[in-house]
């Protein structure tokens, strides 16, 4: 599953707790644990939905957003394959 969680976000730029707990059949409260994994090794971002503003009517888990971090050492230069670095 941890491994089904990478591919999903780092296949888009980011999703809500909502969009990956519908994606996954599976209730937020599970996922987060797993996502929280891929937070302590520094390769998810988890941020609050920019455009909340408090109001409270939102579900917690539809203002989590997390995001897939690509580090600078995996990123190819140039369209040039990692091999030529």
């Amino acid at each position: 599953m941890l491994t089904d969680l990478k591919t999903y976000l780092s296949e888009r730029p980011s999703a809500t707790l909502t969009e990956i707990a519908r994606r996954f059949s599976t209730d937020p409260d599970a996922l987060r644990p797993m996502l929280d994994h891929w937070v302590r090794k520094g390769k998810v971002r988890r941020t609050a939905g920019a455009a909340c503003h408090g109001c409270a009517s939102c579900a917690a888990a539809d203002i989590e957003i997390y995001e897939w971090i690509t580090p600078m050492s995996d990123a190819t230069p140039h369209g040039g394959s990692p091999e030529n670095r």
